[in-house]
């Protein structure tokens, strides 16, 4: 399985430009810009997405990410496998699992070196900035830890900003609090 240390946080729009900027001066290769649309199914031990992009691309991925209820960097196990028919798979994975929602979302992706800089608008939660630091096979997970830290107060991101969970979470957060 591949390893990735992530932060996520939540932005306002005076925040997200000079992130944005600040993310610009730091990359590596040009900004990607992407919808995409993930479907969770239930799983025992992790969590199971079919993500399909709007390039055409998709892939069933697999996480584990530790402590996924606190704020802060988490380290995250990962498989990914690309997927061709993926609405087929959507319809198979749906009938095998329960679907428990979808996440839809523009993401600009911002490559700095190994860290993978999102910005994302979450249809129905708003703009974020997720920081993922990919971790070399052996390397331990504090070198990821520090390194996102490190990129964390570069982009000017302050801890109070950091949310806890996936993007599904927080949507299933919302509509729960929601007035019926």
């Amino acid at each position: 399985m591949s390893r990735n240390v992530e932060i996520k946080a939540r932005l306002q729009q005076p925040e997200l430009d000079g992130v944005v900027l600040r993310a610009k001066t730091l990359a590596t290769t040009d900004p990607v810009e992407l919808h995409q649309d993930d479907t969770f199914f239930g799983c025992a031990n992790g969590r199971l997405k079919l993500r399909v992009c709007s390039n055409s691309d998709a892939e069933l991925v697999f996480y584990q990410r530790d402590d996924q209820h606190r704020t802060g960097p988490k380290l995250s196990n990962y498989s990914r496998v690309r997927v061709v028919e993926p609405d087929a798979l959507r319809e198979m994975l749906g009938r095998a699992y329960v679907e428990i929602g979808r996440v839809q979302k523009r993401r600009i992706v911002i490559l700095a070196g190994r860290t993978r800089i999102h910005i994302d608008e979450v249809q129905g939660l708003g703009t974020f900035v997720e920081l993922e630091v990919v971790l070399a096979e052996e390397e331990s997970p504090q070198a990821g830890i520090w390194e996102a830290e490190s990129m964390m107060s570069r982009l000017g991101i302050q801890p109070a900003q950091l949310v806890a969970g996936a993007y599904i979470d927080l949507l299933a957060a919302f509509h729960s609090a929601a007035p019926r």
